[in-house]
């Protein structure tokens, strides 16, 4: 089957602007187009570095670390504990499970931390 169009259509050249004024209008209309519809090869991509607000340090020492989400852990179970006093039925029985939850994550991560003591003596 013949295609009744060339892939992609021949387009007439267009003719060169005559004023200085279409020659600036031009020029910003490419500059504009170029922004937005071509990428930048020269400039570093920031794109994921801009979505980071909070990162761990990447030589950041595994005990420290561990001890830091340790002490998190402790600070989120101790402030849903004191949350659950205000609260009754339904919303006490979910924050008494989250703390259960945290509380659960500090056990685990006390293992972790002496595991790690046992490695550094």
């Amino acid at each position: 089957m013949i295609k009744p169009t060339p892939n992609p259509p021949k387009t007439a050249p267009r003719p060169a602007p005559k004023t200085a004024e279409a020659r600036k209008l031009v020029k910003a209309a490419q500059k504009a187009l170029d922004h937005y519809l071509k990428p930048d090869v020269g400039k570093p991509d920031n794109t994921q570095r801009q979505l980071d607000y909070f990162i761990v340090a990447p030589d950041a020492d595994p005990e420290g670390v561990l001890a830091h989400t340790y002490e998190t852990f402790c600070s989120v179970s101790t402030l849903i504990l004191d949350l659950s006093d205000d609260l009754e039925g339904a919303p006490r029985n979910l924050a008494l499970a989250i703390h259960q939850m945290g509380e659960m994550g500090v056990l685990l991560l006390e293992k972790l931390l002496d595991g790690e003591a046992k490695v550094q003596r």
